[in-house]
């Protein structure tokens, strides 16, 4: 799972053909505010809450719901109305970050393209009324099993199963977002190759025990 990401910086963004976002974010974690692409408005970027919020969810909500199991989706509450309802996002990323535990304890590292480019992961939206009536936008990660992943089954406790992000080629972003029938959305989410990422100890943080990680809803 990924409960921490650093977007991409808006100068990186603008790389991708669409305008400045306008709202300042910084280092994602459950609940914090960061850009993503939706269905219904696929040219912008969307300041969204990271942690899925149904209208009839309490807003605390986001801090359990900010990944969400491809082989769930259809029958958790809190995804499966966006899932029913082929509300794909794309989340762009500059880096996420997981534990590994090597050492015996938690030390953060860091996850980025080989070529430092952004890229973007497969997730889900929601969209709830503010008190105003202007739409409170949220998104969660998609995940599959990484068991066998030559890069993500290093990382979190040894016995517990391995999780990851579902990366998104750059060309294929609309592609995604235009899925309806369940076959077409399955297809992309698949492994991402190893050999285009590289996972370093975070420079930051290098050595550091990390707090424990919030668990999947």
């Amino acid at each position: 799972m990924c409960s921490n990401y650093q977007p991409p910086l808006p100068e990186s963004l603008a790389a991708f053909g669409f305008p400045d976002p306008g709202f300042d974010y910084s280092e994602c974690y459950p609940a914090s505010t960061a850009p993503f692409l939706a269905t219904l408005k696929p040219d912008r970027w969307l300041p969204g809450t990271f942690g899925l919020m149904p209208q009839w969810a309490d807003p605390k909500l986001a801090r359990m719901t900010y990944n969400a199991r491809v082989e769930t989706l259809a029958e958790k509450p809190s995804f499966r109305s966006a899932w029913r309802n082929r509300q794909l996002c794309v989340i762009p990323v500059q880096a996420i970050y997981e534990p590994g535990y090597e050492t015996g304890k938690a030390v953060r590292w860091r996850i980025e393209r080989s070529d430092g480019k952004p890229f973007g992961l497969a997730g889900i939206w929601e969209s709830r009324s503010q008190e105003n009536g202007a739409p409170w936008w949220s998104f969660s990660m998609l995940t599959i099993n990484a068991d066998a992943h030559p890069l993500m089954q290093k990382f979190h406790k040894p016995a517990d199963e391995k999780r990851s992000v579902v990366v998104l080629a750059d060309d294929a972003w609309q592609a995604w977002l235009g899925s309806k029938q369940t076959e077409d959305v399955r297809e992309f989410l698949q492994p991402f190759s190893a050999e285009d990422f590289r996972a370093d100890a975070d420079p930051v943080r290098k050595g550091k025990t990390l707090p424990s990680t919030l668990s999947l809803f």
